[in-house]
C-alpha cells in the first residue's frame, strides 16, 4: 500500500466514493473509508441505487413495511434512496463541519426522466432536500439544456447542488454560468452565499471510449496516436475554463458576498480500456479544489499503486488542446461526440430508473402481506 490517497488530499483533491448501499452503511464500511482511506464524500445515481436494491437482503425490513402500507413504487423509492442518503450524511457530518461545508458531503438525483423539464426538476430539487433534510446534501440536477436553468433557479433557493453530465467545454461554461445566476439571484433574496456549495461534475472515460471507437474506425497511424487523450485534454481545459471564470470580476464581486467556488469534479474515473493504466483519470487529473469521485476499485488501486506526483493539469493546455485539434482535423466532430455522450448519458439514468421501479415493484410484491 502506498500513501497516494494522502498525497492526493494534500494536493487539493476531494477524494469521493461513487457508491451507496445500505450494507456499505450499515457494515460500517462507509465509516471505515472515511477513517482510513481519506473518503471526504459520496455520490449516487440511478444506476448505483438500482445495483443496491436489487442485490441482498438489505432493504427488505423497509420494504416489508412500505408493502404492508401499499404505497406507490416511485414513492418507495423515494423513502428508500433519501433513507440511504441520510444515514450517509449523517456518517459524514464530522468531515462536513471540519470543512467547513466543503466535504462531507452526499449527492442525490432528481428523477432523470424530468432531465428535460425545467420546472419539474426544480420542484424536484426541493422535495428531495426536504425529504433528507441533512445540510451536507447536493441534489443532482443534469446539464441539459432544460438543466441550466433549473440549476440557477435551485441555487437561487439556496439549496447546494451537484450538476451531472457535463461532457463538453461549452456547456461547462454554461454550467459556471447557470451557477453565478443561481448565486446573484440568492444574493437578491437575502440568502447567506457562503451556505451554498455546488460541484460541476465533467464526465471523463466516456469520452474516450466514444472518440477511441471513432479514431479506431478512421484506423491511420495518427489516430491509433491519439487513443487514450482525449478525455485527459478535455478535463484538464474544462480546469482551465474553471481558472477563468472563477477569477473573473463577476465571481469576485459574489465572493465577497461570501460565495464559494463551484469545484470541478472528475465523474465517471473508472477506466474502460484494460491497455489504459487503472489510475489514469485520477493521477493525470491532479489540481488544486477538485474532486475525484472514484469506484471502489478505482479508489483501491490508486491506493495500491497510483503515482501521485504533484500537480498534473496546470501548465498543460497547450497540449491539451493541440491533441483535440488533432482529433477533429481526422474528421472526428468533438461537438457531435458530446452531444451522443449526453443523450446517451440521460438515457442511460433513464433506463436504470425504470429498471430500478421494475425491481422494486417485484420486491413490494414478493414482500406483500398475505390476504386475511
Amino acid at each position: 500500500m502506498t500513501d497516494a490517497l494522502k498525497r492526493l488530499s494534500e494536493e487539493g483533491v476531494a477524494i469521493w466514493l461513487d457508491d451507496l448501499s445500505r450494507k456499505r452503511i450499515t457494515s460500517g464500511n462507509l465509516a471505515e473509508l472515511i477513517d482510513q482511506q481519506h473518503v471526504v464524500g459520496v455520490t449516487t445515481n440511478p444506476t448505483i441505487f438500482q445495483k443496491a436494491i436489487s442485490q441482498g437482503d438489505g432493504y427488505d425490513q423497509q420494504l416489508t413495511d412500505l408493502a404492508a402500507r401499499e404505497v406507490t413504487v416511485e414513492e418507495a423509492i423515494r423513502m428508500i434512496t433519501t433513507a440511504d442518503v441520510r444515514d450517509a450524511a449523517d456518517i459524514l457530518r464530522p468531515v462536513f463541519d471540519a470543512t467547513d461545508g466543503q466535504d462531507g458531503r452526499v449527492s442525490i438525483e432528481v428523477d432523470p426522466r424530468l432531465a428535460h423539464n425545467t420546472r419539474a426538476t426544480v420542484a424536484e430539487a426541493r422535495q428531495l432536500a426536504w425529504l433528507v433534510d441533512r445540510p451536507n446534501t447536493l441534489i443532482k440536477i443534469p446539464a441539459t439544456e432544460a438543466g441550466l436553468p433549473a440549476i440557477a433557479e435551485t441555487i437561487g433557493n439556496g439549496i447546494s447542488v451537484n450538476v451531472t453530465l457535463i461532457f463538453s467545454l461549452e456547456r461547462y461554461r454554461e454550467v459556471m454560468d447557470a451557477y453565478l445566476t443561481g448565486l446573484e439571484k440568492a444574493k437578491e433574496r437575502g440568502l447567506d452565499l457562503s451556505k451554498i456549495h455546488s460541484v460541476a461534475s465533467f464526465f471523463v472515460s466516456r469520452v474516450d471510449s466514444e472518440i477511441d471507437k471513432r479514431l479506431k474506425a478512421v484506423g491511420t497511424d495518427e489516430a491509433k496516436a491519439l487513443l487514450g487523450k482525449a478525455a485527459v485534454a478535455n478535463a484538464r481545459l474544462a480546469y482551465q475554463a474553471y481558472e477563468e471564470v472563477f477569477s473573473s470580476d463577476r465571481f469576485k464581486a459574489l465572493e465577497k458576498a461570501g460565495a464559494n467556488k463551484q469545484r470541478p469534479l472528475w465523474a465517471s474515473t473508472g477506466v474502460k480500456d484494460p491497455a489504459y493504466s487503472d489510475t489514469m483519470y485520477v493521477t493525470d487529473l491532479v489540481a488544486p479544489n477538485t474532486v475525484n469521485t472514484m469506484p471502489e476499485a478505482t479508489l483501491e488501486a490508486t491506493e495500491d499503486h497510483g503515482e501521485i506526483t504533484g500537480d498534473t493539469v496546470s501548465g498543460t493546455y497547450e497540449q491539451a488542446r493541440a491533441d483535440l485539434d488533432a482529433i477533429e482535423a481526422l474528421g472526428i466532430s468533438y461537438d457531435d461526440v458530446v452531444q451522443v455522450l449526453e443523450d446517451e448519458g440521460v438515457d442511460k439514468f433513464e433506463g436504470s430508473w425504470n429498471d430500478l421501479l421494475k425491481s422494486t415493484e417485484a420486491e413490494l410484491k414478493r414482500l406483500a402481506p398475505s390476504e386475511g
